[in-house]
């Protein structure tokens, strides 16, 4: 597997993977991706924040936003911060998420970051065994507030 950051001709292949679960059918959808191309712009104009895809074969097999944010807080640490990691749904179970996951904990240290931290919805069971069994502690309670 290789981790690369995407290209905008990735968009199609991340969007269909965000929306290739339960919860991401609901809130994800792949007729119209302008919006979708607008984000993936904006993100590619700022050097903190990217997503990245992970090719095995020459196929995509999944994806995920890695954002490292500047802090005051423990002593002016940098942190990393992922989101939206997915692995197709014909690839999940190989070992994918975690070459991934390794990957983007590697990129974090290189980037001088003291934290990785991460958001998981509170559904997804498997996710919170999958992060824990990494090394993840579910150390905070995460909220959210749905903006119109």
């Amino acid at each position: 597997m290789i981790l690369r950051k995407a290209t905008r001709e990735d968009v199609p292949a991340i969007v269909r993977m965000l929306a290739d679960d339960g919860l991401g059918r609901g809130r994800e959808q792949t007729e119209d991706l302008q919006p979708y191309y607008a984000a993936y712009d904006a993100m590619a104009h700022d050097a903190n924040n990217f997503i990245l895809i992970a090719e095995s074969g020459g196929e995509i097999v999944g994806t995920l936003q890695l954002t490292f944010i500047a802090g005051l807080s423990r002593k002016g640490a940098r942190r990393a911060q992922i989101e939206a990691v997915r692995v197709s749904s014909r690839h999940r179970g190989g070992g994918f998420g975690q070459q991934m996951i390794e990957a983007a904990i590697d990129l974090a240290r290189k980037e001088g970051c003291s934290i990785v931290q991460l958001t998981t919805d509170k559904k997804r069971s498997d996710a919170h065994r999958f992060y824990e069994r990494l090394g993840f502690v579910a150390t905070h309670e995460g909220m959210k507030l749905e903006l119109d």
